[in-house]
Formats: structure tokens, C-alpha cells, sequence
């Protein structure tokens, strides 16, 4: 699966449409170590399935001592008609994450869309395909940068959220946990159901006018590739409650926010990696198919931006304590 594995300088740009470099030697050192004098940030190529799969990625400082041991990684996904440098700027997720000491893959998806259901189209005649690309990217980033795979998150904002949750719902025990801003899960002929336990923070616009917090069961026709329906974002966290043996929730108001908690069962966090897991959907009054707290502004018709909520922090928040909010 991993035939070839490139990594390139990133020179401020968002696509590379040169020609691959040769794969860097297995045993010879290279930027892809993780080491002191390795770039922070790169470019990255992944062949899979015989695609040739790009990423940006981002690493955490070097340690001030000798102590280069493994680190958490977090992959984020970016949205429908967008690309990994537009979800970097619009979340930061690599200035806050870095600095907690945790890779950032940014990957990018192919039409620059995610197959995060599992309904066979004309575009994306074979769905799991992203599935095994990202399985494929996290075991390549645990043997050449010394990730963690016991702190492996996905994250993602739009298609892209759904795609995390398609990653949690098939390929629980791969993950520490899961957070998906304005996704959520497919349903119908695209249906993707949760399969086992895990740490799951969806988060979502009480005014979404792109992809209603109930729901797109019955999504308008879409020339370039299909909409994919999905159910409610309740319903979709519910879901990985209910498969992570979840008692009943807990919903409280914040301030621009309702926070629902599910308590996951007490051996549902990641099998035996730590108990006290939750299941979290938080409702920002005021917002939109947006990221919360991004200083981005959005596209013409996805709705305001809360200030209210900060995704960002409060998803690596999640991901550092999955427990019960505060």
C-alpha cells in the first residue's frame, strides 16, 4: 500500500503540481525523522491504491532536552471545495496543536472532496477509498515521524467533519478520539453506522442554512458530485453513544451554546487506552456552517461566525481530557 512516500519543502504555497522526487532511503537519514533539524512544515506525498496523495505537515518544536519520544497526532480534513491551506488558515489548528506538542497532517482530498459515505458514485466509484488513504497516512506517519498510535484524532470541518466521523464510526480502535465542526454523519444510501467506542465532539450551527443542524436527508441534485444526505447532528452523536454503551445525556446551557454529554461506557474509551470517554454535541446559538471562533470570513451564505465558542482550543481540549465538559 505505501509504495512511495515523498516529502518536499512547502514554499508558501497551497498546491504542488511538479513531478514526485525520489522516495527518501528507508535507512538513510532525511526531513521525514522528526528530528531537531527537520523542517516544521512540509509537503508530503503519499502513493495509495495508486494514487499519488498530498498533505501539508506540521510538527511541534523540537524538545528542549533529549526526549524526541512519541507524539500525538491529529489528522484534519478539510471541506467540499476546499483544500488543506484554506482549513489551516481558517482554523489554526496547526499554531494551536503544535504547540501542545501533536503533529498536524493536513490531507488533501481528491476533487477536493472527501468519499465520507459509503454510496458508489460516478466521481467516487470506489467510497472506502479515503478510508484506507487515511489508515495508510496515519501508519506511515507512526513508522516516519514517531506518532503516537495510541494519540491518533481526526478532525474536520463540513464534508470533511463527515469524513472524521465516517473515520470514528468504521475504525474506532484505530482512534483516541473524533471531532467534526459542521458534518455529520450520512445516512441512506450513503449510510455510515458506528461500529465501537470512541471519543466523539461534534459541533454545529444552530443556523446552518448550508446543511440544517436536523439534517439533509433529501440534498439538492448537484451536477459536479452528489450531496450526500445525513442525518441530524443529535442523531449522529447519538449514534456513537449508543455504540459506545452511552447512558442518557446531560445538556446544559453555556454562554453562546448548549453543551449535550454523553457519558460513554467504562471500558468504551479506545478499548484499553483510558476511561471516562464522552460523546459531546455542542450547539452554537448564532452560527453558521462556520468554524466557531475563525477569523476567516466565510463564504457568501454560510452564516455568521460565533465568537462565543473557539472550536479550535475547545476540540484540543476534548482530545487532551474526552471526559465531561466543564
Amino acid at each position: 500500500m505505501l509504495a512511495l512516500a515523498v516529502v518536499l519543502p512547502l514554499a508558501g504555497c497551497a498546491t504542488d503540481s511538479g513531478p514526485p522526487d525520489a522516495a527518501p532511503s528507508a535507512s538513510g537519514s532525511s526531513a521525514v525523522g522528526g528530528t531537531a533539524t527537520a523542517a516544521p512544515e512540509v509537503r508530503a506525498q503519499l502513493r495509495v491504491d495508486g494514487d499519488i496523495r498530498q498533505y501539508l505537515l506540521h510538527r511541534p518544536p523540537a524538545p528542549a532536552a533529549d526526549g524526541d519520544g512519541p507524539k500525538p497526532l491529529l489528522i484534519a480534513f478539510h471541506g467540499r471545495g476546499a483544500d488543506a491551506a484554506e482549513l489551516r488558515a481558517k482554523t489554526r489548528l496547526e499554531r494551536a496543536a503544535t504547540a501542545r506538542g501533536m503533529l498536524v497532517a493536513f490531507p488533501e482530498g481528491l476533487g477536493h472532496g472527501w468519499g465520507a459515505g459509503a454510496q458508489v458514485t460516478k466521481q467516487r466509484p470506489d467510497p472506502a477509498l479515503d478510508v484506507r488513504f487515511t489508515e495508510a497516512l496515519i501508519e506511515h506517519l507512526v513508522r516516519t515521524e514517531r506518532a503516537d498510535p495510541d494519540q491518533v484524532y481526526v478532525a474536520g470541518f463540513s464534508n470533511g467533519g463527515s469524513m472524521a466521523l465516517r473515520m470514528a464510526a468504521e475504525r474506532p480502535a484505530l482512534l483516541a478520539g473524533a471531532a467534526s465542526v459542521s458534518g455529520q454523519l450520512p445516512t441512506g444510501s450513503a449510510a455510515v453506522e458506528p461500529s465501537g467506542p470512541v471519543p466523539v465532539m461534534v459541533v454545529y450551527g444552530a443556523d446552518d442554512p448550508v446543511r440544517p443542524l436536523a439534517g439533509l436527508p433529501s440534498p439538492p441534485p448537484d451536477p459536479e458530485e452528489p450531496i450526500l444526505p445525513t442525518r441530524s447532528a443529535r442523531d449522529s452523536a447519538a449514534a456513537f453513544a449508543a455504540a459506545g454503551g452511552a447512558g442518557e445525556p446531560v445538556t446544559r446551557e453555556e454562554k453562546g451554546y448548549d453543551r449535550t454529554v454523553w457519558r460513554l461506557g467504562k471500558d468504551a474509551h479506545g478499548g484499553d487506552r483510558r476511561s471516562g470517554g464522552t460523546v459531546q454535541l455542542l450547539v452554537v446559538d448564532d452560527a453558521g456552517h462556520t468554524w466557531p471562533g475563525s477569523t476567516v470570513p466565510p463564504p457568501e451564505g454560510f452564516g455568521p461566525v460565533s465568537k462565543d465558542l473557539d472550536a479550535t482550543d475547545t476540540i484540543l481540549d476534548f482530545f487532551t481530557d474526552p471526559g465531561p465538559g466543564h
